[in-house]
Formats: C-alpha cells, sequence, structure tokens
C-alpha cells in the first residue's frame, strides 16, 4: 500500500518514528508532519500565510503548519501519487472521549477521509511505559487487515493503546465515544492569581463510567478502535426539532 503518515507531535517525534519503521519495509510510507509540535490544534487549516514545506529526507516532508494542512498539501500538492491510507500518529498520549473533538491526531485522519482516503488515528496512553513497539505492532497488523478488507464509508477509526497490553483477554474491544467529567477545568497559575492569567486543562478530569466506552477499554488493557463518522446530525434530535415553531418578524 502507498501510506501517508502524518501526527500532530512532530516529525521528529518518536511516536512517528516507530511507527514509520514497521511499516515501511512492507508499505510505502510518505512522512509529511508538522516541523513543530502542534498538539490539541484541531481541525485548523493555515489560510491567511503561505506554508513552507522542507524535504528532509527521501519521502519524508516538515511542514510549517497544521496536522490538517499537512495531510491536505501531501494529498493536493506535494505527492505526485494518491495515498490509499492515512495514518496519524502514534500520538504521544491517549486521545480518548472528547478529547477526539481538540486532537490534532484525530484531524489529520478526519482530513484523509475528507479527501475519500481511507483513515485511521492511532494515539498511546503512555503513562509510565514508554515503548511504542507494541502500538506499531498492532497497526501494522491493522493496516494489513484494512489492505484485504475495505473501510466503512465516511468513516475514521480512532485507536488508543493502552499503557500496557494486558494478555490476559484478546487484544482490542470495538467501543464507542466516552464522555469527560470536568473538574476545574480553568485554573488561576499559583503566584498569577491577580493577574488575568489562566491554565486551560490544569484540572482534574475524569471519565463517566462506560464498559462501552474508549476510555473504560484502555484503562482495562484493551486496545480501543472506535470508529468516528463525518456526518455529525443528530437523528435522534432533528424529528423533534422539526416540531419547532419558530415565531420570526417575516411571513
Amino acid at each position: 500500500m502507498i501510506i501517508l503518515l502524518s501526527n500532530d507531535d512532530g516529525i521528529g517525534a518518536a511516536g512517528i518514528g516507530a511507527l514509520a519503521a514497521r511499516l515501511e519495509p512492507d508499505h510505502t510510507v510518505f512522512v509529511i508532519a508538522p516541523a513543530r509540535e502542534q498538539s490539541a490544534s484541531s481541525h485548523s487549516l493555515t489560510l491567511r500565510r503561505p506554508v513552507s514545506v522542507q524535504k528532509i529526507r527521501e519521502r519524508y516532508y516538515a511542514v510549517d503548519g497544521t496536522p490538517a494542512d499537512c495531510v491536505n498539501l501531501a494529498v493536493n500538492g506535494i505527492l505526485d501519487v494518491r495515498p490509499d491510507l492515512v495514518v496519524s500518529g502514534i500520538n504521544h498520549g491517549a486521545n480518548l472521549g472528547d478529547d477526539i473533538f481538540y486532537s490534532g491526531t484525530v484531524s489529520a485522519a478526519i482530513e484523509g477521509v475528507l479527501l475519500n482516503i481511507p483513515s485511521i488515528a492511532v494515539s498511546y496512553e503512555m503513562k509510565t511505559a514508554h515503548d511504542f513497539g507494541p502500538g506499531a505492532e498492532f497497526t501494522a497488523d491493522l493496516v494489513g487487515y484494512l489492505a484485504a478488507h475495505p473501510m466503512p464509508k465516511d468513516t475514521v477509526l480512532s485507536v488508543n493503546i493502552p499503557d500496557r497490553i494486558t494478555t490476559d483477554h484478546p487484544p482490542y474491544k470495538i467501543t464507542k465515544q466516552g464522555k469527560r467529567i470536568y473538574s476545574n477545568a480553568v485554573v488561576r497559575p499559583v503566584g498569577l492569581s491577580e493577574s488575568g492569567a489562566f491554565m486551560i486543562g490544569a484540572g482534574e478530569i475524569g471519565f463517566e463510567d462506560d464498559i462501552e466506552s474508549d476510555y473504560f477499554a484502555v484503562t482495562h488493557g484493551y486496545i480501543s478502535i472506535m470508529p468516528l463518522h463525518l456526518d455529525m446530525t443528530n437523528y435522534i434530535s432533528i424529528k423533534e426539532i422539526r416540531k419547532w415553531k419558530i415565531r420570526t418578524a417575516s411571513k
């Protein structure tokens, strides 16, 4: 397969390096990633300035932009061939529950699907261990499966690798999106309480207890595979909202 690798940790990150090393013996791999870390950049595109691209070596390019920039530029500008698959990661840290809305890693994969290329995002919990090997190995297995089994239309796979994969059960679960519980999500830094400075994401963050969620799977030693759909329409609510009679000035 022709595989486009990207991430939000930067082209020099250990996660994308481990994944590239594992996939390159079996596939044609292009690594097109941000020149520097772009964590929590979500799906932003750089529209108000030129985006520079530096060729690092054969099939490796550093982009002065966001993860979504990288995938868009790769497909529409840099590459002479069209990738069969976009793989984003391996991210340094899990992307569970509501994280997917902020994640540059997931957004790079979403950009791939918007360009009609099957795409997966891979993240590693990385609480105590820092070995990307098991995650890279599982991703290679998943890529091999996808080579013979087409992805569902308009679907992104968000894969989260636990810190340690428990071996007393099958290694993965198909999951749904968990729900975060935020406590003091915004705090004032110590010593700056009288200023206008705040820290976002510095408080305690938990998850609702749901055995079908991505969070539950990862915390119990399973790899989580969560399918995301590009259509964000709330079909449960749409029937109710169609009953609304909103009074307007116009007739």
